[in-house]
C-alpha cells in the first residue's frame, strides 16, 4: 500500500493505492491519526488506487469518520471508490455513513 497526502487551505486530501488489509491497515489508520492530532479533521480520502480492502480497512475509515465528527465541521469524504469497495460499503452497511464523489477535486471543493 502506498499513501500520499497533500494539504489544501480547508481540507487534507489522502491517496491511497494497492491493498489495504490487516497487514497495511494500521500504517493508514497512523497517517490518518496523524492528521487528527494535527487539527486538520477535514479530510478527503481518495481511493482510485485502491485494489482491495479488508475489515480492517473499513474499521479504520469508520474509526476516523467517528473522531472526525467529534469537531466541528469534520468528515471524512470518500472520492473515486472502486466499484467493488463501494459495493461491500453498500453490503456492510456503511454507505450513509460516508459523503462519496466520483471525482476528488469535487470532494475537495466539498470543504
Amino acid at each position: 500500500m502506498e499513501v500520499t497526502t497533500k494539504e489544501y487551505k480547508s481540507s487534507d486530501l489522502v491517496t491511497v493505492s494497492g491493498r489495504i488489509d490487516s497487514y497495511s491497515a494500521p500504517q493508514l489508520a497512523e497517517i490518518l491519526d496523524g492528521l487528527l492530532e494535527n487539527g486538520r479533521y477535514k479530510i478527503v480520502l481518495d481511493m482510485s488506487g485502491v485494489e482491495f480492502m479488508s475489515s480492517a480497512g473499513l474499521r479504520v475509515m469508520i474509526s476516523t469518520q467517528k473522531n472526525c465528527k467529534k469537531h466541528r465541521n469534520g468528515e471524512l469524504v470518500l472520492a473515486s471508490v472502486p466499484e467493488r469497495i463501494c459495493n461491500a460499503l453498500d453490503l456492510a452497511g456503511f454507505t450513509p455513513l460516508f459523503t462519496i464523489y466520483d471525482d476528488t477535486m469535487d470532494a475537495v471543493g466539498h470543504f
